[in-house]
C-alpha cells in the first residue's frame, strides 16, 4: 500500500481485476437479467411488471390503467433500467403471436405480425390479464421469500408462486454472456399432464412423458417436421425443430392452381416474408408465381400465392420453402436457472423442478395458514374463558384503575395470554349475547378441525401433491385450449422421407442455360430412323437441352460441374414438369456458383467400396477416385477434382477396377486403353493425360466399354454410325488414339460418342428443343473411317445442329395409332397433339 497526504494507491494485477470484473458483470447478467428461473419462468423484468401491476392493484376485474404508469412504477421501484426497454417487454406480454398465453391483457395498439412497433406508452392501456394472477396467487401467503429492491428502500419477491408451470407453458428466449437461452412454448393441458403424471410416477421416462407432451405449441400454428429433434431437446435440452406454414392448394374455376397460407411459423415477420417472396418471383430466382397478395384480416391470417397455369404448385411450394421462411428452424436451448445457476435441463428436470417449487409453495402457504389459524384459536381460547367467568372479568375491569392494569389482572387470574387479554378488553358488549357465545364456540370447534388437517397436511407429502394436483386440474380446466401447432412425424409433408417416394424410372434433363426436370421414361416413344422427332422440351431461342439421363427416383444423383465440383440431390428432389415446360432454374437446387454450370451427370444407387468414379476432362487429363469419397456432400458442393487452368471437366462415369475406358475428341480420334492405367487418387487429386490432343482438338466424350459393346458416334450435322469395338485396339494411355471417323463439312465435327449394345434407345437432342428417340439397333455399323448415315433431319434455315445426345432404356414400339412414324422415307416432320395423335404435314390427324 503507498500512501500520499490525500489518498491511498492500492497496485493491483490488472489481468486478475479484468477478470474478476468481467466475471462479476457475466454473473449479473446471467443472474439478474437475461436468464428465466426454472420454478416460475419469468426473467426479473417480466417477474417485476407482473408484480408492480399487482402492487398497483391493476388486476384482470379492474380498470386499465395507463401503460406509462405501470413502466414508471417497475422503473422506479424495482427496475433501473431504461423505459423504453421496460415497455417493449410489456408489449411484447400482451402480443398473442409472441406469448402462448398472453401475461398481459392490453389494449391499444401493441403491434402485430407484420414488424409494425407498438404505440407510445403514453397512449396505450394495460392490466394483468386473467391467467397471469395465477401467477401471483398465494403471493400474500408467505409463499415465496422477498428481497430489498435496487436502492433498499423497496422490497420485492425473488420469485413468484407460479400456479402453473410458466417456464415451458409461455417459454422465453434471452442472450447472457457467453451463454443463451430459447425455450418454445407448449400447450398449457399438456404440461399440466406431464406435471400430474411426474407427481403421480416420479420414475416416468422421458419417452412416456413425450405420449403426454408431444412437442412445442406455438402461438402462430403451424407444422413441426418430425419427432427427431423434438426427441433430442426433450432428453439433453438441447436440439433444433423444423417449422413450416400452414398452406393449402387450392384449385380455381379457370384450371389454375392457387396457393394459400394461413398460418406462418413462430416469429416469422409476415410482411417481410412477402417481400422476400416478390422479391424471388421478381429476380426470377422462384419461376410460376403470377400474383401475390396479403389478404389477412381480423379473421386470421391468408396470404395468397398464384400460380402459373403451366407451373406446378408443389414445386414451387417445395422451393418457397427451401428460400424463405415458410420454413424455419427453431433451435432449442433449454437453459434456465437453478438455485441461482445457470443449467441446462432436460424435459422431465424442467418439470420435476417447477414439481419441487409448488411443493414448497403449499407448504409454506399450509403453514402460513396454521399459524393464522393458531393465532386465531388463540385468542378465542380467551374469549371463552372470559364468557365462562363473565362476572368475575367484568368485575376486575370494573375495578380496574387503568387498562393496563384491567390486562395485567386478567393475565394473572385466568392465566391468559397478553393477546389473549388485549382481545377480551377489546371485545364489544354485543358478544356476551347468547347468539355471540354460540358463534364463538362454532368457530373455535371449526378452527381446530382446520388446525387438525393442516398438521396433517404437513405431516403427509402425499397430501402435498394431491392438493397440487387438484390445483393443477382448476388451472387446467379455466385455461385450456386446443393445441395450434400439427407434429408431422414421417408424414406426406415431410419431403426427405423416401419411404412415401414410389420408386420409378424417370428422365432428368438440364438444359444449357440451367433449366432442369424430370418426367417419366414413358413420356418418350421409340421412333424409326430419320424421323423429324417430338417437341421435347419448351426453350428459348438461345437455350438448349444439354444433358439428359434415365435413373430412378431413389437414386442420389451427383452433379459435376466444369469447374470440378460436384452436387448432389435425390431424383424425386428434381422437380416433375410436362414434356413440353422448360423446368425450374437449377440453382433452385444446387449451390452452383456464378460462371459454373453442370457439365456431367451421374446416377448412383449405392456408395460402395469396389467402386470408382473415372473422370475425364476437356483437355484430356483422366482420374480415378474410389466413389465412397462423394458419399457426404455439402448443400454448397464438394471439390470432385482440380483442374488446370483453363480446363474443364467433360464426363464421369462408374466403374468397378477392371473395365476398360475409350475417349473420343472432336476430330474424330478416340483411345482405347484399361482404367487400371490410371492409378487411383484422392478426390482433389488432378490427374494424368488420358489422351494425347492435337492443336484445336478437344475430349467430347468418354465411356466404360465392354466386350459386346460397339462404338456409336453422332455428329453436328446428325450424322452417325456404330463400329464395332474390336476395330480398336487397346494402347496405353497418353496416346493419341486411333481415328473413328471420317471428319467432313457435310457430317461435321463429333459431338458425342457413346458407347452401345444395340439394346437401348439413343435420344437425340437438336439446339431448337427438338427431340428423337431411335432404337439403336436400327443405326447401321460401319468402319471407322466412314462419315456414318443421317440420323435426324435438320433445318438447316435455322442454323439448327445436334447439341446432345443420350442412352435410355430400350422401348418396345407401339403401334401405329399411338404414334408410330408414318413410313414416307422419314423426310417428312412427324408432330404429335395432346392425345399422342400423328399430325401430318398438311394438319390432319392420322
Amino acid at each position: 500500500m503507498t500512501e500520499t497526504p490525500n489518498h491511498q494507491i492500492k497496485e493491483i494485477n490488472i489481468s486478475q481485476e479484468m477478470k474478476s470484473s468481467f466475471l462479476d458483470y457475466a454473473m449479473s447478467v446471467i443472474v439478474s437479467r437475461a436468464l428465466p428461473d426454472v420454478r416460475d419462468g419469468l426473467k426479473p423484468v417480466h417477474r417485476r411488471i407482473l408484480y408492480a401491476m399487482h402492487d398497483l392493484g391493476i388486476h384482470a376485474d379492474k380498470p386499465y390503467k395507463k401503460s406509462a404508469r405501470i413502466v414508471g412504477d417497475v422503473i422506479g421501484k424495482y427496475h433501473p433500467h431504461g423505459d423504453s426497454a421496460v415497455y417493449e417487454t410489456m408489449v411484447r406480454m400482451a402480443q398473442d403471436f409472441n406469448y402462448r398465453y398472453m401475461l398481459v391483457d392490453g389494449h391499444g395498439n401493441f403491434g402485430s405480425v407484420d414488424g409494425d412497433s407498438a404505440a407510445a406508452m403514453r397512449y396505450t392501456e394495460s392490466r394483468m390479464s386473467k391467467i397471469s394472477m395465477e401467477l401471483l396467487r398465494d403471493l400474500n401467503k408467505d409463499t415465496i421469500d422477498y428481497q430489498d429492491n435496487y436502492d433498499g428502500e423497496e422490497r420485492e419477491p425473488v420469485v413468484l408462486p407460479a400456479r402453473f408451470p410458466n417456464l415451458l407453458v409461455n417459454g422465453t428466449t434471452g442472450i447472457a454472456v457467453g451463454m443463451a437461452t430459447n425455450i418454445p412454448p407448449h400447450q398449457l393441458g399438456e404440461i399440466i399432464d406431464g406435471v400430474l403424471a411426474i407427481s403421480r410416477d416420479p420414475e416416468i421416462t422421458i419417452p412416456e412423458l413425450m405420449e403426454i407432451i408431444p412437442g412445442p405449441d406455438f402461438p402462430t400454428g403451424g407444422l413441426i417436421l418430425g419427432r427427431s429433434g423434438i426427441r433430442k431437446a426433450y432428453e439433453t435440452g438441447r436440439g433444433s425443430i423444423t417449422l413450416r406454414a400452414k398452406v393449402e392448394i387450392e384449385q380455381k374455376s379457370n384450371g389454375k392452381e392457387v396457393i394459400i397460407v394461413n398460418e406462418l411459423p413462430y416469429q416469422v415477420n409476415k410482411a417481410r416474408l412477402v417481400e422476400k417472396i416478390a422479391e424471388l418471383a421478381r429476380d426470377k430466382k422462384i419461376e410460376g408465381i403470377t400474383d401475390l397478395r396479403d389478404e389477412s384480416d381480423r379473421r386470421g391470417m391468408r396470404i395468397v400465392i398464384e400460380v402459373r397455369r403451366d407451373a406446378n404448385a408443389n414445386v414451387l411450394l417445395n422451393n418457397l420453402y427451401k428460400q424463405t421462411a415458410l420454413q424455419t428452424s427453431f433451435g432449442i436451448n433449454t437453459l434456465a436457472l437453478v438455485n441461482g445457476h445457470p443449467k441446462v435441463l432436460n424435459l422431465k428436470q424442467c418439470l420435476v423442478h417447477y414439481l419441487d417449487h409448488q411443493q414448497v409453495v403449499i407448504r409454506r402457504r399450509t403453514e402460513f395458514e396454521l399459524r393464522k389459524a393458531e393465532a386465531r384459536a388463540h385468542i378465542l381460547e380467551g374469549l371463552r374463558i372470559a364468557l365462562d367467568n363473565l362476572d368475575a372479568v367484568i368485575t376486575l375491569i370494573r375495578n380496574s384503575q387503568t387498562t393496563d392494569i384491567a390486562r395485567e389482572g386478567l393475565m394473572t387470574q385466568f392465566n391468559l395470554s397478553e393477546k389473549q387479554a388485549q382481545a377480551i378488553l377489546d371485545m364489544r358488549l354485543q358478544r356476551l349475547t347468547g347468539l355471540e357465545r354460540e358463534k364463538i364456540e362454532d368457530e373455535y370447534q371449526n378452527l381446530m378441525k382446520l388446525i387438525a388437517e393442516l398438521k396433517a397436511i404437513l405431516a403427509d407429502e402425499e397430501k402435498i401433491l394431491e392438493i397440487i394436483r387438484e390445483e393443477l386440474t382448476e388451472i387446467k380446466e379455466r385455461f385450456n385450449d386446443k393445441r395450434r401447432t400439427e407434429i408431422v412425424a414421417g408424414g406426406i409433408e415431410n419431403i426427405e422421407d423416401e419411404d412415401l417416394i414410389p420408386r420409378e424410372n424417370i428422365v432428368i434433363s438440364l438444359t444449357h442455360n440451367g433449366y432442369v426436370k424430370r418426367l417419366p421414361v414413358s413420356t418418350y416413344r421409340a421412333q424409326r430412323r430419320g424421323g423429324r422427332g417430338i417437341q421435347g422440351m419448351g426453350t428459348n431461342e438461345d437455350d438448349f437441352v444439354e444433358h439428359l439421363i434415365t435413373t430412378s427416383t431413389h437414386d442420389t444423383i451427383l452433379f459435376f460441374t466444369n469447374k470440378g465440383k460436384v452436387y448432389r440431390s435425390k431424383g424425386y428432389e428434381i422437380p416433375e414438369f410436362s414434356r413440353t415446360a422448360k423446368g425450374i432454374p437449377i440453382i433452385n437446387l444446387l449451390g452452383v456458383e456464378k460462371g459454373e454450370w453442370v457439365n456431367a451427370i451421374i446416377p448412383v444407387e449405392e456408395f460402395v467400396d469396389d467402386w470408382s468414379l473415372f473422370f475425364t476432362t476437356k483437355e484430356g487429363v483422366s482420374k480415378r477416385s474410389p466413389l465412397t469419397s462423394f458419399a457426404n456432400i455439402r448443400n454448397n458442393g464438394l471439390i470432385a477434382l482440380s483442374l488446370r487452368e483453363g480446363d474443364e471437366l467433360i464426363s464421369v462415369r462408374l466403374t468397378d477396377g477392371s473395365k476398360h475406358m475409350i475417349i473420343g475428341t472432336k476430330k474424330g480420334m478416340l483411345i482405347h486403353f484399361p482404367e487400371t492405367d490410371v492409378r487411383s487418387m484422392g478426390r482433389t487429386a488432378t490427374g494424368v493425360k488420358g489422351i494425347n490432343l492435337d492443336p484445336g482438338d478437344e475430349v467430347v466424350g468418354m465411356e466404360v466399354l465392354e466386350e459386346d459393346n460397339d462404338v456409336l458416334i453422332v455428329t453436328k450435322n446428325g450424322y452417325g454410325k456404330r463400329t464395332p469395338a474390336s476395330e480398336y485396339r487397346v494402347q496405353g494411355r497418353g496416346g493419341k488414339g486411333i481415328k473413328t471417323c471420317h471428319v467432313t463439312e457435310k457430317n461435321g465435327e463429333l459431338v458425342s460418342m457413346r458407347a452401345v449394345t444395340g439394346e437401348e434407345d439413343l435420344m437425340l437432342i437438336t439446339t431448337g428443343g427438338v427431340l428423337i428417340r431411335i432404337d439403336v439397333d436400327g443405326i447401321s455399323k460401319m468402319g471407322r473411317n466412314t462419315q456414318g448415315v443421317k440420323l435426324i433431319s435438320m433445318k438447316e434455315s435455322e442454323n439448327e445442329f445436334v447439341a446432345t445426345v443420350a442412352k435410355v432404356e430400350k422401348e418396345e414400339e407401339e403401334e401405329a395409332q399411338e404414334g408410330q412414324e408414318i413410313e414416307n422415307g422419314g423426310t417428312d416432320e412427324i408432330v404429335l397433339d395432346e392425345n399422342q395423335e400423328v399430325i401430318t404435314p398438311d394438319g390432319e390427324e392420322q
